[in-house]
């Protein structure tokens, strides 16, 4: 057995001694899943190969999706669960990081406490990590959320920027643009835009080209977001303090945006459940844009924690909240469930360090 495969082992006995179900997942998984949930972008960071009687499928590019699955099919309430095993990530940029390697999770459905299960997960693994030099990042993507679905605006810009929340640099230039009037277009103004037009070619017919059409005027003759608004959505996405300070800030915005609200007052509740299990909130590092560039499926607190010693490693644990993953898996039932995952390669690596 390797280090790596001894220290996975141990994290995962110690998940399993604190009345966590071990299970196993498969390393291929239907791609259709992922790609329905994430769209084509994940082609971009998983393997997919094809199977002539299965379709495509996809090597496990985590193990949270077929966890859920699991749980939604047969699981209890509550239920907790850990697992340990190999995960695969297509590398395009940078060739020192490795394209797989070893998870241990541990992953909490309740329904009853979501906000002490947010902390249970939280200081179990900050209490794993040990002495190990590493600091914590926590956000809530839920506090932004309640925010873009409470502009003025109209549904499908909501929508868009909502979609577009998990690639920062996407949502930023949507943004943008909806704060400024819309320009005309001139194929909009055409009675017939078809005319003169060739052949059909392609995947999209002339009935899609039409409904994108209308949904381009319909989109002229909307107001832009008021300067006030981008104002206020700017000083949320700035918002980055010491978690106690943090909350002082958010709870004065939300005087103003008022829709955050409840998402800020489960963020206090949250803070308290944090104290209770021991974790010192007064060094724990708040961002409201965290977590916005990890897996799509966190709706609500995300955190990770990064080696202090070593700035160039990816982060050693990571987590958070999946409400919606559960309802979009569970065919129309749900539960809040909250996880996290630990490398434990990247654990020996500061071990080594110390």
């Amino acid at each position: 057995m390797t280090k790596v495969s001894a220290k996975a082992a141990s994290l995962r006995a110690h998940f399993e001694a604190l009345g966590a179900l071990p299970v196993e997942t498969a390393i291929l998984q239907p791609a259709g899943t992922l790609l329905d949930l994430y769209g084509e972008d994940i082609r971009g960071r998983a393997y997919i190969t094809s199977d002539a009687l299965r379709g495509e499928q996809m090597l496990r590019p985590d193990f949270t999706v077929p966890v859920v699955q699991m749980h939604m099919e047969r699981g209890a309430d509550p239920a907790r669960y850990t697992y340990s095993g190999t995960v695969f990530r297509r590398q395009e940029e940078d060739e020192s990081r490795p394209n797989e390697y070893t998870q241990v999770g541990y992953e909490v459905f309740d329904r009853a406490e979501p906000i002490s299960a947010d902390a249970e997960v939280f200081a179990l693994i900050a209490s794993v990590l040990g002495d190990a030099p590493v600091r914590a990042s926590t956000g809530d993507i839920g506090i932004l959320v309640a925010a873009v679905s409470a502009l003025e605006t109209s549904d499908a810009r909501k929508s868009a920027l909502l979609r577009h929340i998990w690639r920062p640099r996407k949502f930023r230039a949507l943004l943008e643009r909806y704060s400024k009037p819309v320009k005309a277009r001139d194929v909009l103004a055409l009675a017939d835009p078809f005319e003169g037009a060739g052949p059909e070619i392609g995947l999209r017919r002339k009935s899609d080209i039409s409904q994108r059409l209308d949904e381009l005027r319909a989109d002229q003759e909307i107001a832009p977001i008021s300067k006030r608004e981008m104002e206020l959505i700017n000083a949320l996405l700035n918002v980055r303090e010491m978690l106690p300070f943090a909350l002082e800030q958010l709870r004065d915005l939300a005087v103003d945006l008022p829709a955050i609200s409840p998402a800020v007052e489960r963020l206090g509740a949250r803070m308290i459940a944090l104290k209770t299990r021991g974790v010192d909130v007064n060094k724990l590092e708040f961002e409201t844009s965290y977590g916005r560039s990890l897996m799509e499926y966190y709706d609500g607190f995300v955190f990770g924690f990064y080696a202090e010693i070593r700035a160039d490693l990816p982060p050693v644990a990571t987590g958070g909240r999946y409400d919606a993953l559960t309802k979009q898996l569970g065919q129309g039932a749900e539960i809040p469930a909250v996880g996290g995952v630990i490398r434990p390669d990247l654990l020996i690596e500061l071990e080594r360090a110390t």
